[in-house]
C-alpha cells in the first residue's frame, strides 16, 4: 500500500511541475512574439514619421496600410489580422501600440 501511494504522489508531483513550466514557457513565447509584432508596427510608425507623411499622436493601422508603410498584420498568437482601426500612441519619445478588437 505504502508503495502505491509512494508511487502515485511522485507521479502527481512530476505532472503538476511538466504541466507548470510548459504552461510558463509557452505563455513566455506568446509574450515575446506579441513584443516582436509590435516593436515593428512601431517601427514602421517611425518611418512613417520621418518621412513627414503622418502626423499627430495617433495613428491608425490604416493609415500605415494606405500609405504602403505597411502590409496587412496578424496577430502572431491568434493568426487573426489586427482590426485596422487599431492605433500607436505617441507620447512624446514613447511608442505604444493599442489593439482594438
Amino acid at each position: 500500500m505504502n508503495k502505491v501511494c509512494i508511487t502515485v504522489t511522485v507521479i502527481i508531483i512530476m505532472v503538476l511541475i511538466i504541466g507548470v513550466t510548459t504552461y510558463k514557457v509557452l505563455d513566455e513565447h506568446n509574450a515575446k512574439l506579441t513584443e516582436v509584432e509590435e516593436k515593428y508596427i512601431i517601427e514602421a510608425t517611425k518611418k512613417c514619421i520621418n518621412k513627414k507623411e503622418c502626423s499627430g499622436n495617433k495613428i491608425t493601422l490604416e493609415t500605415l496600410y494606405d500609405l504602403g508603410f505597411l502590409d496587412f498584420q496578424a496577430d502572431p498568437v491568434s493568426k487573426e489580422y489586427y482590426n485596422p482601426d487599431s492605433y500607436i500612441l505617441i507620447d512624446g519619445a514613447n511608442y505604444t501600440f493599442v489593439n482594438v478588437r
